[in-house]
């Protein structure tokens, strides 16, 4: 068979680099992914046709392409499509394509969102799965286990093994909310990169030194083991792994609003990514919810898109930097609302037309008809898995001391699931460092 890989569209902006690499592996090169997923790919027995929506603006796009392209390049059961939605708007609208990137498998829907060569692998190997957490139980307990593959993680690992002990990392995705993020100017020493870009090489990094790297691996249950016993981490795969210290660092996702309709509406006009899945609303009515530096930002680059932009605030004002508010109210195709609270989603059974909000200081119902919401109301930390394992904030953030250490002696936590305030990828990086020297310190001082 022959190597079948597809752009309808021009693979440009982000996915200039899938083209190249497209050409690379299907001329011979071989892709820079684990040899025993690369053998995965090719003993897949079957007929997979895989169509991939995206847009030139989404930077989680190209991981999904690249993936299926390679897959394509390796195995001749293997098809794939890249379609540029942008391009072939009555396509995007006749499969109902609300969010990228949007996989199609022989005609049904596959998945939505970021997802790497081994997370697809695992979805068409149901085997995979089990033969992970195999192998990953048989591990001899780690001197500091990272869980968490976000920034923070990535410094801890790195930190840990350059002290020249035996590291490990969990991660359900390197790279974490970096990966969501698009434009980083904030980056010291880096005057400009992107989220993507940055995981890639946080990644790369962490390889550099001796980490056992535990990749597509989501944590279910943290058993402490006291002063001077094993630690233990039970993961949603089955398997268990140990360490004699441990370093939480499992960030925060987005916030929902919690209204009737929200969940129901996810990508079907319900967005929490202006960048990924704004090229979709191009001409079309939408709302962000939230006036925060996050919201007022997606309002403005929205408004460069879409027909009408209307912005959404809780309190009485913004809370955006003066710069961006300045910016905001200089757009013609902007409506802001303060004082209102977003009580439902509309639709029609298949997409998003409305919501309606509450006008705080009249206390009245308004309705505003449109067909895309971008919600971007802040962070909630991923700590629901911890239970009471560790001591957490009101706020569900994972207490720690200066140190980086949590109520439960030789477990660590930094980044933005603890109550270090300011969330920011310098800080997560920092606070990662100070989580790991710690960890070494009590593994000195305790004789674990």
């Amino acid at each position: 068979g022959q190597a079948e890989a597809v752009f309808a569209g021009l693979p440009m902006g982000h996915e200039f680099t899938s083209l190249i690499l497209a050409l690379l592996h299907v001329g011979g090169h071989p892709p820079k992914e684990e040899a025993e997923l690369l053998d995965a790919v090719r003993a897949l027995e079957g007929d997979f046709t895989f169509e991939t929506f995206f847009s030139l603006s989404c930077q989680n796009c190209p991981d999904v392409v690249q993936a299926l392209n390679i897959m394509a390049a390796l195995n001749p059961n293997v098809r794939h499509t890249a379609i540029d939605g942008a391009l072939f708007q009555d396509e995007v609208e006749r499969r109902k394509v609300m969010a990228v990137p949007m996989v199609f498998l022989n005609g049904e829907p596959f998945g939505q969102g970021r997802m790497d060569l081994a997370q697809i692998v695992a979805k068409l190997d149901t085997g995979a799965v089990a033969r992970a957490a195999e192998k990953i139980a048989a591990k001899d307990p780690f001197d500091v286990l990272v869980v968490g593959g976000g920034p923070g993680g990535a410094a801890a690992a790195i930190y840990a093994a350059r002290k020249g002990i035996r590291t490990g990392i969990v991660a359900e995705r390197f790279g974490g909310q970096v990966l969501d993020t698009m434009g980083i100017e904030n980056f010291i020493s880096v005057s400009h990169t992107e989220g993507p870009k940055l995981a890639a090489q946080l990644e790369a990094h962490v390889k550099d030194y001796d980490v056992d790297v535990m990749n597509v691996q989501e944590a279910a249950e943290l058993i402490p083991g006291g002063a001077n016993g094993l630690h233990e981490v039970k993961l949603k795969s089955g398997a268990s792994v140990k360490g004699k210290t441990v370093i939480l660092s499992t960030g925060a996702r987005w916030r929902q609003m919690g209204v009737p309709g929200e969940a129901e509406y996810r990508n079907k006009g319900v967005a929490y990514c202006p960048h990924c899945d704004g090229p979709l609303f191009k001409g079309k009515r939408v709302a962000v919810i939230g006036g925060g530096n996050s919201g007022v930002e997606a309002a403005i680059d929205l408004a460069g898109i879409v027909a009408h932009v209307t912005l959404i605030e809780f309190d009485a004002q913004l809370r955006a930097d003066a710069v961006l508010q300045t910016k905001l109210r200089s757009l013609s195709n902007v409506t802001i609302i303060t004082s209102a609270l977003t009580t439902e989603v509309l639709g029609n059974g298949d997409k998003v037309v409305g919501l309606r909000y509450r006008d705080r200081n009249r206390d009245e119902e308004h309705l505003i008809e449109l067909e895309g919401i971008f919600v971007q109301i802040g962070l909630i930390p991923n700590t629901e898995w911890l239970g009471n394992a560790v001591a957490l904030s009101d706020r569900g953030e994972i207490e720690v001391d200066a140190r980086g250490a949590t109520s439960q002696p030789g477990i660590f936590a930094a980044g933005d699931v603890t109550t270090v305030p300011y969330k920011q990828i310098v800080i997560a990086m920092g606070e990662g460092s100070k989580a790991s020297l710690s960890a070494f310190d009590h593994l000195i001082r305790s004789g674990v």
